[in-house]
């Protein structure tokens, strides 16, 4: 069989686990899983692991940055900070104007880039004492979710026509679009809610060390449906790897590392040690040396 991944665009409704048994059905393959969820409400780029050697890099390519098309409605807040919530609409405060999109970006430029503190929303899949906190939120319990450093590379305004905002938004690992659009509603003093959200990239942030000039960088317009989904689009593993650092290992090296010995190489996390031409192992610094993270 082919380890490697699969680009999947995904429907309105589905959820990520649908779409993954939806492929597992398709490609009779049942070692499938995604690098990273997709609300149900959300649509476009799944990337699927596929076969046992491609699922243990998930860990590694769930880091990978995502750009999304954003639209958020301003002048309403939601329960949910998206629109399956109960939605409220806020009325302009005395004093206060519909915000034109110079100050709209000027607001993102000085409040939402780089690393920022957000708090996901209450209806999330975070575990709070050992329970999602959207059922703790279902039930009407309090839900008090900590605060967390996340990374937003890149926020613009695609097109504006108030209360209708589109945005291009590429972030870090665990960065919820829900909490910006909320968060960013009540900077402007109008409120607002995540009304519709396409992930259109996966791949490394700009500037990021790399090896292959295009690998490792995917676009939903080379995604196909679930239902879709056939063997020739499995990307082989090796060319979804080549945009990590990489070092190439003896056969002695590799012994050494399959058997837990550390090896004298400065590596920075990740680098892919690679073997008779195929991606063998994640290494990690440990020491000053090589360390095995994970053998593939």
């Amino acid at each position: 069989m082919r380890h490697g991944l699969i680009l999947i665009d995904k429907p309105i409704g589905y959820t990520s686990h649908d779409a993954v048994a939806v492929v597992r059905r398709a490609l009779g393959e049942k070692d499938i899983g995604h690098l990273g969820t997709l609300d149900p409400a959300a649509t476009g780029l799944l990337v699927l692991a596929v076969g046992s050697k491609a699922l243990k890099c998930v860990e590694l390519l769930s880091d990978l940055t995502k750009t999304y098309e954003a639209e958020v409605k301003l002048g309403a807040v939601s329960t949910t900070y998206d629109r399956e919530g109960v939605i409220e609409e806020v009325p302009l405060k005395p004093g206060v104007k519909i915000p034109d999109d110079i100050t709209i970006q000027n607001t993102i430029q000085d409040r939402f880039l780089g690393k920022i503190s957000q708090v996901p929303p209450e209806y999330s899949a975070i575990s709070i004492g050992g329970e999602r906190a959207y059922k703790k939120a279902r039930r009407g319990v309090g839900v008090n979710i900590p605060a967390r450093d996340v990374t937003i590379h890149a926020c613009n305004v695609l097109s504006y026509d108030y209360p209708i905002l589109k945005l291009s938004v590429t972030c870090g690992s665990g960065t919820y679009i829900r909490s910006l659009a909320h968060d960013l509603g009540q900077m402007l003093h109008t409120g607002g809610y995540l009304a519709g959200l396409r992930r259109t990239k996966v791949g490394l942030p700009a500037g990021a060390p790399r090896s292959g000039a295009k690998a490792g960088e995917w676009d939903v317009a080379k995604a196909v449906e679930p239902e879709k989904a056939i063997w020739p689009k499995v990307m082989p593993l090796k060319d979804c790897l080549g945009s990590f650092p990489r070092l190439d290992l003896t056969a002695e090296e590799m012994d050494h590392l399959s058997h837990g010995r550390d090896i004298e190489k400065s590596v920075t996390y990740p680098t892919i040690g690679w073997y008779d031409d195929l991606p063998a192992v994640i290494l990690e610094p440990k020491n000053g040396k090589a360390h095995a993270k994970k053998v593939l």
